[in-house]
């Protein structure tokens, strides 16, 4: 099939983490921001914890009011954080799974068990013009309960796949990939709008932006620590690149 142009959204969570551990306002997320659309984010994502511990709640203000690229909020399904986003009100919200002990989002949403507690809150926020994602597991049944629930897009959690490359895991590796394609193939054919991202680096990105039903990488945690060695700008550059390569294969 002929692949749609693949986009690039770019998490700056992870600058906030930074200023954080200070103190302060250096470095500025928003500014991080700024720098990532320059050098070819098509988006911005930012994921305000419950906790807060590192995007604030006046970051995404700040994001809503200087950003002219889709702002995309990641967030727990909890009437708080539905009450913000339906205040500052971002071009798009995903819906995550959040536990206060975890380092980083563990796994996909659980939208089939949790269906009852996530269609109000889909519901609210569609009903604001917002566009809703669900972060969930790239597996069939959860594409049919995505669409089910009335979400127009899913995110496929790409991170089992990104630590099978880490470990050299070939099997893993190739399973996980199958797992990706075959989400991404049945999500497209019933209307859902597939998205991609957790863990993405310049050694795992291109097969999965070779996967021609993805239209959006969400990447952050590699993109901020590669901007330690080469600038933020040049870290986004590099992977747009890698992206372009993988998509390239789409066609050949």
């Amino acid at each position: 099939m002929k692949a749609l142009p693949l986009r690039l959204g770019v998490n700056i969570d992870h600058v906030a983490t930074v200023r954080n551990a200070r103190g302060g306002i250096h470095p500025d997320p928003v500014r991080a921001a700024h720098m990532a659309v320059l050098a070819g984010a098509d988006g911005i994502t930012a994921h305000l914890r419950e906790d807060r511990r590192h995007i604030r709640d006046q970051d995404m203000e700040r994001l809503k009011r200087q950003l002219f690229v889709p702002l995309n909020f990641e967030m727990a399904a909890t009437p708080e954080m539905i009450e913000i986003a339906t205040r500052i009100h971002p071009h798009a919200c995903c819906l995550v799974p959040e536990k206060r002990e975890e380092r980083t989002t563990e796994g996909g949403l659980d939208i089939i068990g949790g269906a009852t507690h996530l269609r109000p809150m889909i519901q609210e926020l569609k009903d604001q013009g917002i566009r809703v994602s669900l972060f969930v597991e790239p597996e069939i049944q959860v594409m049919d309960a995505a669409r089910e629930l009335g979400a127009p897009v899913v995110e496929l959690h790409t991170g089992t796949y990104c630590e099978a490359v880490d470990d050299g895991d070939e099997a893993k590796v190739a399973h996980e990939l199958e797992r990706l394609r075959g989400a991404a193939a049945h999500g497209a054919s019933i209307g859902l709008e597939i998205h991609a991202g957790h863990g993405l680096a310049l050694n795992s990105v291109r097969p999965v932006a070779a996967i021609p039903q993805v239209v959006e990488l969400n990447i952050g945690h590699f993109l901020i620590g590669e901007a330690i060695f080469m600038g933020l700008d040049e870290a986004v550059r590099a992977m747009r690149a890698a992206m372009d390569e993988g998509r390239a294969q789409v066609a050949a």
